[in-house]
């Protein structure tokens, strides 16, 4: 099984629809053809909708042929930190403002996770804890587990007080470890995206940095 991971940029245009909606059409433009260049359609894709002011930044879904197109048109769906599925052809997709997103896929079992990873999920374990999720509810082996990446805000910018100011990065690859990823499977892309221009940063936007709010966002699809 093959796994299609791609990234989006800022020239591909915002991909989050705005409260109000009135972003709507731009943004479903922008997400088709983004996800047009991996054969990908909205259609067959499932987005992970993330959601803040609760106490629980760690809730994982296993979604289905049943779920193609949730969170892909309008803002329903149910909430999640994470979506996993065995499906090959159904695209996950997620939107980033200032968080890691992480495609973990289990090659020998073809189950693939697309986890949103933040500060408020890493303050929760939340990557280490999504890897105890599969090894718990399919019995994966960490040894077969590789991750892909996306980039994420650097220390000057982002500091993560919970942990002595440490980078977002330090922080996951540390969790990522302490539950038996090796080094060699992780596929991590170094961009800084505070500083980065091919990228949107909200913490950056409200800092007065960064003209654009917008949001970027992860794919990730097993392809047979």
């Amino acid at each position: 099984m093959q796994l299609i991971f791609g990234i989006s940029t800022t020239k591909d245009g915002n991909m989050a629809i705005s409260q109000d909606q009135s972003n709507k059409a731009e943004v479903l433009n922008n997400r088709q053809a983004f996800l047009a260049k991996y054969d990908i359609t909205p259609q067959n894709s499932t987005r992970v909708i993330v959601t803040y002011g609760g106490n629980d930044y760690c809730r994982y879904r296993e979604v289905d042929n049943t779920s193609l197109g949730d969170g892909m048109f309008n803002g329903d769906g149910q909430p999640a930190d994470a979506l996993i599925t065995k499906l090959p052809g159904q695209a996950l997709f997620l939107p980033l403002a200032d968080c890691i997103g992480a495609a973990i896929f289990d090659k020998k079992q073809n189950i693939l996770m697309l986890s949103h990873i933040g500060r408020h999920s890493l303050e929760q374990f939340g990557a280490s804890a999504s890897i105890e999720y599969l090894v718990q509810r399919y019995e994966a082996n960490p040894a077969d587990i590789s991750i892909w990446m996306t980039g994420a805000p650097g220390q000057q910018h982002y500091p993560l007080f919970a942990f002595n100011n440490r980078s977002m990065k330090d922080v996951v690859f540390e969790q990522f470890r302490s539950v038996g990823i090796l080094d060699a499977n992780i596929n991590d892309n170094p961009a800084d995206t505070s500083t980065d221009p091919r990228y949107y940063s909200h913490s950056e936007f409200l800092a007065g940095r960064q003209n654009d709010d917008g949001r970027y966002a992860v794919v990730a699809m097993m392809k047979p």
